[in-house]
């Protein structure tokens, strides 16, 4: 039987509370049960003026953007327009049902006056980490590490080409003092300090709008983006994330990352990461603070036809390398990149049958290189057969790839409006601690207590 409803009650008057009018288990009851948001108040008292206008509450500025980034609006604008209408923003922000809510640039404005040159949004991210781990919630024996690019507020057309200074790696240092002693081992003079100094250089294409890097994954996909280094718990909370320009080479984040997580939360026993990691330098690293590395299989480079690397036997005693037809590749020097090189007789060489299926060098020479930190590479691969490792590399998918598929699908980190690094850094913490937050609260709640 069709029915219509003819009884139209826009003008009723109830009397009713606003906090009849939010769900029981609405996520907003769960966070404000979660935490006590009155911190900020310590965090932010040296920004405020003594004398002057009152602000508006630093806590209400905070939670707007936690609504935010953890229902994935688009802009500031946008979560006011749904703060005026939303009756459960409103009781969590502490709002009547006709109270005054700011305008949309309120927020730009105190991150322009007060916040933008502070570490607010790291304190507060790591507070709610804190929070977690005093419950107990934190799992962060095994550490998952990766990066995603957040696609950045730029035309991909508008751009300088640029000669810039390649970056400092973090551990230039450590490598540039093991090659000059591995120099003096095989009786080599070391480098002097201007051959490391020497400055390197290489062109970029520099945004004309943005501090982002161009990115380049396939032919259809060539944009400005940033990269959020990020490293998640077995649990998939965030314990810290580094902001750069997108074409920032994954390799060169893990291990400041990784004294991220150290100097916040704790020493790892297992780091685990896909194989744009798997670096002699970070495997070293990795070694060096007793964690345990817990890398893939990297398929073998080599030319069609050719022979394959592991095919070239490294006697460790003699210090040499066998090819597959005998001959001894004897040590030759360690250049400036930390590779011994070990070179074959040429005049052996340019009648071996094998010639064709070793090397194409005009003077018939097979080089072979060596890491001198080969041997943590070498490690690493032995571990990966062991039985834990395999399981704490599987667990990458479940955990740091479904934090960067939670971030992008609903807390709208698949690109940004903002621009800059600081503003994007600010994003990074407030979307990952509104994702810890979120899951702390869930995790937490209890209910709603009967009468």
């Amino acid at each position: 039987m069709l029915s219509k409803h003819n009884s139209i009650q826009r003008d009723q008057l109830e009397m009713i509370t606003l906090d009849q009018l939010v769900p029981a288990n609405h996520l907003v009851r769960k966070i404000e049960a979660a935490i006590d948001f009155s911190f900020i108040y310590d965090f932010v008292k040296d920004m405020y003026s003594e004398v002057g206008r009152p602000s508006i509450d630093p806590v209400i500025l905070v939670k707007l953007a936690f609504i935010q980034y953890t229902f994935g609006i688009r802009s500031m604008r946008k979560t006011i327009e749904e703060v005026e209408t939303n009756m459960a923003y409103r009781w969590f922000l502490g709002y009547g049902f006709h109270d005054k809510v700011p305008h949309f640039s309120t927020f730009g404005k105190n991150y322009e006056r007060r916040f933008k040159d502070t570490d607010l949004f790291e304190q507060i991210f790591y507070r709610i980490l804190m929070t977690a781990a005093q419950r107990k919630l934190i799992s962060a024996e095994h550490v998952f590490v990766d990066s995603t690019h957040v696609k950045a507020s730029a035309n991909k057309r508008n751009f300088a080409k640029k000669v810039v200074r390649k970056e400092t790696r973090a551990y230039q240092e450590r490598l540039q003092e093991e090659i000059n002693q591995d120099r003096e081992d095989h009786g080599k003079k070391p480098f002097p300090p201007d051959k490391f100094d020497k400055e390197e250089t290489k062109e970029i294409k520099e945004s004309t709008t943005a501090e982002s890097g161009y990115y380049v994954k396939d032919e259809r996909t060539k944009q400005f983006a940033y990269s959020f280094h990020t490293a998640a718990d077995r649990n998939g909370f965030v314990l810290g994330t580094i902001v750069t320009p997108g074409n920032t080479h994954d390799s060169h984040m893990l291990e400041p990352l990784v004294e991220q997580v150290i100097e916040k939360v704790g020493k790892p026993e297992a780091v685990a990461a896909d194989a744009a990691y798997k670096t002699p330098a970070i495997t070293s690293y990795l070694f060096g603070k007793e964690i345990t590395p817990a890398l893939p299989y990297t398929r073998p480079r080599t030319k069609e036809g050719f022979f394959r690397k592991h095919e070239y036997v490294y006697d460790e005693h003699f210090d040499c390398y066998l090819c597959p037809s005998g001959e001894v590749l004897k040590y030759s020097t360690t250049n400036k990149e930390g590779y011994r090189e070990y070179k074959s007789p040429k005049h052996i060489c340019k009648t071996c049958s094998f010639l064709s299926q070793c090397t194409e060098s005009k003077d018939h020479q097979k080089v072979v290189t060596r890491h001198i930190w080969q041997e943590n590479m070498e490690e690493a691969d032995h571990l990966r057969h062991h039985q834990d490792v395999k399981s704490i590399y599987a667990k990458r998918k479940e955990t740091i790839e479904r934090v960067f598929a939670d971030a992008k699908e609903k807390h709208g980190m698949r690109w940004t409006t903002l621009r800059g690094l600081k503003k994007l850094s600010m994003q990074a913490m407030l979307t990952f601690a509104a994702m810890n937050l979120k899951k702390m609260a869930n995790w937490t709640w209890q209910g709603p207590k009967m009468a």
